[in-house]
């Protein structure tokens, strides 16, 4: 009786065994989700308004569908934008080499009252129609900066549209733009900019054009300045 009392007291304080928990362990293999066409990403900081966004799809289908109609439906769309959108969805198409749509877009802006000449959209352009390969487009363009009178000697954007034009080997634009300079009183002015036309002229074998550059830009030494003077 007594053993069996002190069997059930034992029984009493055995430990409680706890069950054993079993950590299981997953692992994950990162997926990486690219762009769904071949399109870049968007740059950073920049941020497309509604108003562009739709813009820009509503030129796109407009362009596949009737091109009778192209015109008109082009004017409807973009006089409803304000500066800002106008721009970035014009910097839009040229990020998805639609050069096409881009031209009509750069048409509408250089018509709005607030345009003044840059530069670097130009450059932009040049360098969107090279990568298609629409160098009669480049040569129109330029052709079109010229008849925007004079460009500013102090924009930045006069060697990218240099370099521009050169890296799409178009000679006569080239000329046209250093003609376009020396009008406007940019001779003798940056040097770098006159290095950068010289090289370019000289690799597109506009020889004398170039010497004359080195002239207007000072890059000759006393005893090559004679030679060309004589």
């Amino acid at each position: 009786m007594a053993s069996s009392a002190l069997h059930s007291n034992f029984a009493l304080f055995s430990p409680i065994k706890k069950p054993v928990q079993t950590i299981t362990t997953t692992s994950y293999t990162p997926i990486r989700c690219g762009p769904r066409d071949n399109r870049g990403p968007l740059m950073k900081g920049r941020v497309l308004s509604i108003e562009a966004i739709q813009a820009i799809q509503s030129l796109k289908r407009a362009h596949r569908g009737d091109p009778t109609k192209i015109d008109d439906f082009l004017s409807k769309t973009l006089s409803r934008l304000v500066k800002a959108d106008l721009l970035a969805t014009l910097n839009e198409l040229l990020r998805q080499d639609q050069c096409d749509l881009a031209l009509r877009v750069f048409s509408a802006v250089r018509s709005e009252l607030w345009y003044k000449t840059e530069l670097s959209l130009y450059a932009d352009l040049v360098s969107a129609l090279a990568r298609k390969g629409m160098k009669e487009e480049i040569d129109r363009l330029i052709c079109d900066l010229e008849g925007e009178g004079s460009v500013r000697c102090d924009d930045k954007g006069i060697v990218r549209l240099v370099k521009a034009v050169i890296a799409a080997e178009r000679r006569d634009s080239t000329v046209r733009i250093y003609g376009l300079m020396k009008r406007s009183g940019c001779g003798g002015g940056d040097e770098y900019v006159g290095r950068v036309l010289s090289r370019g002229l000289r690799r597109l074998g506009e020889l004398g054009v170039a010497d004359e550059v080195d002239l207007e830009f000072g890059r000759l030494s006393k005893g090559n300045l004679e030679k060309v003077e004589a």
